[in-house]
């Protein structure tokens, strides 16, 4: 891991999110690199005209203004000592980020997220979650207050099935980042309900192509995929939630079948998305 991206939008959430990325870079020797979506009024600029926008006034105000605001934040002391980019374009934000992490062939994308109640509201119908469902990289959400990103005990909550081997080998690269331990969890509900023996089976062989030891395996029940793994991870006060999502439809086929009703977890653990 070299390159790790932060859309900055100078919220508190935004703040948390660098204050973690950061910590990463530290740890990996890793470039950091500042996306801000300039967001102007729709009867500013002409989509059509975006090569003669620098001739306008407002849009010379506004990139000033984004630029001052840059540079008080990158002050902030955590960034001391690193190497760091800043970028403001000029797009959707979603859209705007994934540009930025393809140019630059970005390893990581740190994001901040307001999401408080459970994993359907920090992603479904935000930003976040589209970035989600169209990065090619993992995407590390962060919610505001997080003070240190130190990973000793990670859940990587999973049907572990044969498609979900194909992102495996970047979630135990990123665990050893940090001499992390792995939960392998399996959330069993009577919507979807299967054996023991079958899971068993099923993350046993799941585990066989991997040469990876410091793990351990959970066959969680409870009422929804959900509720669930954020049951587990405050039993065992995990430190990460790991999870696979499809391009095709984000994060919405792990939900299918929950209860849908908001979960009150206001300590929602960062979270880690890899694309399969």
């Amino acid at each position: 891991m070299k390159r790790i991206l932060v859309p900055v939008d100078f919220s508190k959430e935004a703040e948390s999110a660098a204050k973690i990325a950061a910590s990463i870079a530290r740890k990996t020797d890793s470039e950091i690199f500042l996306v801000h979506m300039l967001e102007l009024p729709v009867t500013t600029i002409d989509p059509a005209e975006m090569n003669s926008i620098s001739s306008e006034p407002q849009i010379i105000y506004f990139m000033k203004l984004a630029h001052e605001k840059f540079e008080k934040f990158k002050q902030l002391p955590f960034f001391k000592g690193l190497r760091v980019v800043e970028t403001i374009q000029f797009q959707h934000a979603f859209s705007g980020i994934i540009n930025e992490s393809e140019k630059n062939k970005i390893d990581l994308i740190v994001m901040g997220s307001q999401g408080a109640s459970g994993l359907q509201e920090m992603f479904i119908g935000s930003n976040t979650e589209k970035v989600v469902r169209r990065s090619k990289v993992p995407v590390l959400v962060i919610k505001e207050g997080i003070d240190k990103f130190e990973v000793s005990d990670m859940i990587f909550a999973s049907d572990f099935n044969k498609e979900s081997k194909s992102t495996f080998h970047r979630v135990v690269e990123f665990a050893n980042l940090f001499g992390a331990k792995i939960h392998l969890l399996y959330i069993n509900t009577i919507h979807n309900f299967n054996t023991t023996k079958n899971i068993e089976k099923k993350m046993a062989q799941f585990m066989d192509d991997f040469d990876f030891n410091n793990y351990s395996t959970k066959i969680y029940n409870d009422i929804s995929i959900e509720k669930g793994i954020l049951s587990y991870a405050r039993d065992i006060d995990a430190d990460l939630i790991a999870l696979n999502t499809h391009g095709r439809s984000g994060l919405s086929r792990l939900f299918n079948g929950s209860i849908g009703q908001e979960l009150a977890n206001h300590a929602l653990r960062p979270v880690i998305t890899f694309r399969l």
